[in-house]
């Protein structure tokens, strides 16, 4: 009876010595989601910056959600990234610019930021100063631009911002003309807040978002165009079981179609106009300084004062 005890305390620690060697081998063969849903959060939000820009709204830099931009700028030109909203966000673009050395400078410099919808069509800001002005001794300035909260439907009439893609322009709406060409250093991130579930809609919904086509195409390398291909109707005229399309015909010639065409064709129009405008010209002089019958010839002398027979 005294070893029963030691039985039990042996056949115990054994069963923890197991469980606790198990333990992390169950661990690493359970499947579990949450390190992969945070790895990918972290992914998406540690995504490396964009480093270009574009120079139209066909050209623009997508940014994908929680992505930022540093870009190397020359002071004059004009920049555009372009990302996407969803119904019921609010989204935020912050841009702070580094200035060029106040030696290099001449003047003051302002800078602007404008946000457009898909359609192209500016969208106004709620908050955060859209334009940032700063002395020649100042040496960055700070804009940011809170747009409305995307709607999944509007009226036809109505500028709301409705679901696709928006487009970011930053440009310097004033600076003096010495400065323009000097080397500035653009940070431009966009935040977001809200969700599908604010958005609240009010009896409609958007078929599609507003995403134009960007980078439509590429200029083709000198000597990369080829022959156009024979449209399939001219294949089958030209083939011997091309019967079902018929081959163009030649227009029809008639006894006067020579002589209204060619070379002389200049002198009938002229010669023609010419005759019609002297019958006409005749004609309207005989009917306006010509009254209608004879006057009497020779012409009666005139009458004396005592003449009344």
């Amino acid at each position: 009876m005294r070893g029963t005890p030691l039985t039990v305390l042996s056949v115990g620690a054994a069963a923890l010595a197991l469980g606790v060697l198990g333990a992390p081998a169950a661990q690493a063969a359970s499947p579990s989601a949450q390190p992969s849903s945070s790895s990918s959060s972290s992914s998406a939000s540690g995504a490396a910056p964009v480093t270009t820009s574009g120079t139209s709204f066909l050209t623009a830099t997508t940014l994908a959600p929680g992505q930022s931009a540093q870009v190397a700028a020359s002071t004059g030109d004009y920049l555009y990234w372009a990302f996407a909203a969803s119904a019921g966000q609010t989204d935020t673009v912050k841009v702070d610019v580094t200035l060029p050395p106040s030696a290099q400078r001449h003047g003051t410099q302002t800078w602007t930021v404008d946000v457009f919808d898909g359609l192209r069509r500016r969208q106004a800001c709620t908050a955060g100063p859209q334009s940032g002005t700063a002395d020649q001794n100042t040496g960055a300035v700070s804009m940011s631009c809170t747009l409305r909260q995307i709607r999944s439907w509007a009226e036809p009439w109505s500028g709301d911002p409705l679901p696709g893609t928006y487009y970011v322009r930053l440009s310097v709406t004033d600076v003096q003309q010495p400065d323009l060409g000097l080397a500035a250093q653009v940070n431009l991130q966009v935040g977001s807040a809200g969700g599908a579930d604010d958005a609240q809609p009010e009896g409609g919904d958007l078929k599609a978002p507003l995403v134009p086509p960007v980078n439509p195409g590429a200029t083709a390398a000198p000597g990369a165009v080829s022959a156009p291909s024979p449209t399939p109707a001219a294949t089958a005229a030209a083939t011997p079981g091309g019967a079902l399309v018929a081959a163009p015909t030649a227009p029809k010639s008639h006894w006067y179609s020579g002589l209204f065409s060619g070379w002389n064709t200049r002198w009938f129009w002229t010669l023609g106009g010419a005759a019609l405008a002297s019958l006409a010209g005749v004609g309207g002089y005989t009917l306006t300084r010509h009254p209608r019958g004879r006057r009497p010839w020779p012409p009666r002398p005139p009458r004396s004062q005592g003449d009344f027979s």
